[in-house]
C-alpha cells in the first residue's frame, strides 16, 4: 500500500475520525510527495490540522489517535519525510509518535511536547 487513500481508510475512516481529517491530512501528504517542495504550503498545510485538533470540539482521543497513526505507520507512504530540513521531520515523528497521548494521557503527551496546543506552537516556529 502506497497511497494516500489506503492509509486514510485503514488509519482514520475506519477508526471513526472526524471525516474533516480527509482533507487536511491529503494536502500534508501532497506537499510532503510533491516533486518541488514547497515549505511554505506545507508549513500552512501542517498549521491548518494541528489548529483542526485544537479546536475542543475536534480535540478527541479518537481523532488524535488517527493522525497519529497515519504519520507513524508507512505502508502508505511513497517516500517518509527524510528529504525534508530537519526541524519538520522532529514535528511530523512528533505528530506520530505521542499525539496519541494527548487525551487519553496528557502528561505524556505535554513530556514529549506533543499535545495538538504545543505542535501548533512548533510548527508556528518553522523556518520557511
Amino acid at each position: 500500500m502506497a497511497n494516500f487513500h489506503e492509509g486514510y481508510i485503514k488509519y482514520c475512516k475506519n477508526k471513526g475520525a472526524s471525516p474533516a481529517l480527509r482533507t487536511l491530512l491529503s494536502v500534508v501528504y501532497n506537499h510532503i510527495h510533491a516533486s518541488s517542495l514547497e515549505l511554505p504550503l506545507l508549513k500552512n498545510s501542517l498549521f491548518n490540522l494541528v489548529s483542526f485538533l485544537c479546536q475542543p470540539k475536534n480535540r478527541s482521543h479518537t481523532n488524535c489517535l488517527a493522525v497519529d497513526l497515519f504519520f507513524t505507520m508507512d505502508d502508505h507512504w511513497k517516500l517518509r519525510w527524510e528529504h525534508l530540513p530537519k526541524e519538520y521531520q522532529l514535528v511530523l515523528d512528533d505528530i506520530g509518535g505521542n499525539l496519541h497521548d494527548a487525551v487519553s494521557a496528557p502528561n505524556i503527551a505535554e513530556n514529549f511536547n506533543s499535545t495538538p496546543e504545543q505542535l501548533l506552537k512548533r510548527i508556528q516556529q518553522l523556518k520557511i
